[in-house]
């Protein structure tokens, strides 16, 4: 009577033991950036989304670059007229970082992303490092075309002495326009919708210095308000490009490392969270 048991037992230990004659390597953390690249750049959304950053900061600068003269080079950097269209730009990548995983969730593809790849910390750390250089790569590059198109047009007698300490602060608000792509991903990973992630970063970037200007005009908020303004990412971006961001206040203008670090502190902690909130859902 024993002897059907044996057998059925026995083929289950076969069945645990089998081994794909098919070659499978074990998964890394490289194998999951090729993986995120391969979504990222098959997506049409990303080109679009590249494409219009590029296409905003590239021709919104060239324009202001064309409507300068050499004179207006004394005390603006070359990398000055990029700041234009990275205002508007910015939006761009906030977008990017959004869609970078919502639109997963929104497909159902991340269903298929974490059955093929369990460990959900690696895959959001993939997730981070592409975006972040894509990003990264695209707002420098793009930035520097403006610059060194400046540079070329007006860069004869009257323009005054540049140094490569211009270029240092276009680094800087490029770095700081790419954080907050990288804290819209985060954002992503909290909410899971790409309308309410960009709702919820476009409100981090316009109303602070809207609310500042309201709170400025009561004496009791007045200083609250110039907080608001002062900490704004628009004047932090004006401010990191080497242009004046004056707020017509008399109080002293933070310093560059201050408005990267507050950027950088809000993006670690939404990071942290995204990483929180990722490990113990279901999907």
């Amino acid at each position: 009577m024993s002897a059907p048991v044996n057998t059925a037992r026995q083929e289950q230990q076969d069945r645990q033991r089998y081994d794909s004659p098919l070659p499978a390597a074990r998964p890394t953390l490289v194998h999951a950036l090729a993986s995120e690249w391969t979504k990222l750049v098959s997506v049409r959304s990303t080109l679009w989304t590249l494409a219009s950053l590029v296409v905003l900061v590239v021709g919104i600068g060239s324009i202001a670059v064309i409507q300068t003269t050499a004179y207006d080079y004394e005390q603006m950097p070359f990398t000055g007229p990029a700041m234009f269209g990275l205002l508007v730009g910015q939006v761009s990548v906030i977008v990017l970082g959004v869609l970078s995983i919502c639109s997963e969730y929104g497909t159902g593809l991340i269903r298929t992303t974490l059955t093929a790849a369990p460990d959900r910390y690696r895959v959001l750390t993939a997730k981070y490092v592409v975006f972040g250089t894509v990003a990264l790569g695209a707002v420098l590059s793009s930035v520097a075309l403006v610059g060194f198109f400046a540079a070329m047009m007006h860069s004869g007698a009257g323009s005054g002495v540049h140094t490569a300490r211009e270029w240092l602060w276009a680094v800087s608000g490029s770095v700081y326009v790419t954080v907050l792509g990288v804290l819209a991903l985060a954002v992503g990973a909290l909410v899971r919708h790409s309308a309410g992630g960009i709702a919820v970063m476009l409100g981090v970037v316009t109303v602070p210095p809207v609310l500042g200007a309201m709170l400025g005009a009561w004496e009791a908020t007045r200083d609250v308000g110039q907080t608001l303004v002062t900490y704004s990412p628009p004047v932090a971006l004006i401010q990191l490009f080497g242009a004046d961001s004056s707020t017509g206040s008399s109080e002293a203008i933070p310093s560059d490392l201050a408005q990267l670090g507050l950027v950088g502190l809000v993006t670690a902690a939404a990071v942290a969270g995204s990483y929180l909130v990722v490990g113990r859902r279901d999907v």
